[in-house]
């Protein structure tokens, strides 16, 4: 349970946030949740429970509104107050040096809480609220960051973008 690069806590937060949208749960057992976090770089061991399961799906519904607009500072700052400590570097079990933002002993959600909410209220302090968003697209429910300068980015991918396009088009055309 370390933190790496902020790209990586943002990518986190969003992979997280994103297995759950209108495609079935990618969260369906502890084995999947344990697939995610070796997918994000999670060193083993990860022993996981049904509880971590659980706990982990809570910190995931706490994190959607951040990118729905709602009040995204509320909901950092409040898990930030929960789960959050004082930074502390570490080289536990042989790894290199790295920053903790987390409890010794937190568990994966609560990491996860504390981890992700840096990484939004990073990314949100350096370009604002209106850079995080949920996908334009109908039937999408994914969310993404966009640090681009110029905005609005108002679709997840260009997938998406290309099918809204292509689906007003057909309705313009009946």
């Amino acid at each position: 349970m370390e933190i790496q690069s902020p790209d990586r806590l943002i990518r986190l937060a969003v992979d997280l946030v994103n297995t759950r949208t209108r495609e079935p749960e990618q969260l369906t057992s502890p084995a999947a949740l344990r697939a995610f976090l070796l997918e994000h770089g999670e060193p083993e061991p990860i022993e996981l429970n049904e509880d971590d399961l659980i706990a982990v799906r809570a910190v995931r519904e706490r994190l959607r509104p951040v990118f729905d607009g709602e009040d995204g500072a509320k909901v950092l700052n409040g898990l930030l107050a929960e789960y959050a400590v004082r930074p502390y570097l570490s080289d536990h079990d042989g790894a290199p040096w790295h920053l903790h933002v987390a409890e010794p002993d937190a568990s994966w959600a609560e990491w996860l809480a504390a981890t992700t909410a840096l990484g939004l209220a990073t990314f949100a302090a350096g370009h604002g609220f209106e850079a995080l968003g949920v996908c334009a697209a109908v039937d999408c429910e994914r969310v993404f960051v966009n640090p681009a300068e110029r905005r609005p980015r108002r679709f997840c991918t260009p997938r998406c973008s290309s099918r809204t396009r292509v689906a007003s088009y057909r309705a313009r055309q009946s």
